[in-house]
């Protein structure tokens, strides 16, 4: 099934956001070349397309696990997590309809 995966950011993060990134990215490319990724990307925290110093809010990744419990597992792990970026990550299933 899939899961919609919402990492929160908390303040003033965009430090350890870059440090973490590509260890972030690769457990991504992992999902996408298991062709069990949907999306994944970050919500900038102004209406720019690079938001420079503003940062990022958080990040969405909608990835396919065989559970809740696998994909809340997956979300805990993530580089974001442990290096402190998210202040807040919330799993929920997710049903894709369009397009």
């Amino acid at each position: 099934m899939w899961y919609a995966i919402e990492g929160h950011d908390g303040s003033d993060v965009l430090g350890k956001r870059l440090q973490a990134r590509a260890a972030h990215l690769a457990r991504l490319h992992a999902l996408r070349d298991a062709g069990r990724l949907l999306l994944a990307g970050p919500c900038p925290a102004i209406d720019a397309e690079d938001p420079g110093p503003a940062g990022f809010s958080g990040s969405i990744v909608i990835a396919e696990f065989e559970s809740l419990e696998a994909a809340r597992d997956w979300a805990a792990a993530d580089p974001y997590v442990d290096a402190g970026v998210y202040a807040r990550v919330d799993v929920r299933p997710f049903r894709p309809v369009l397009p």
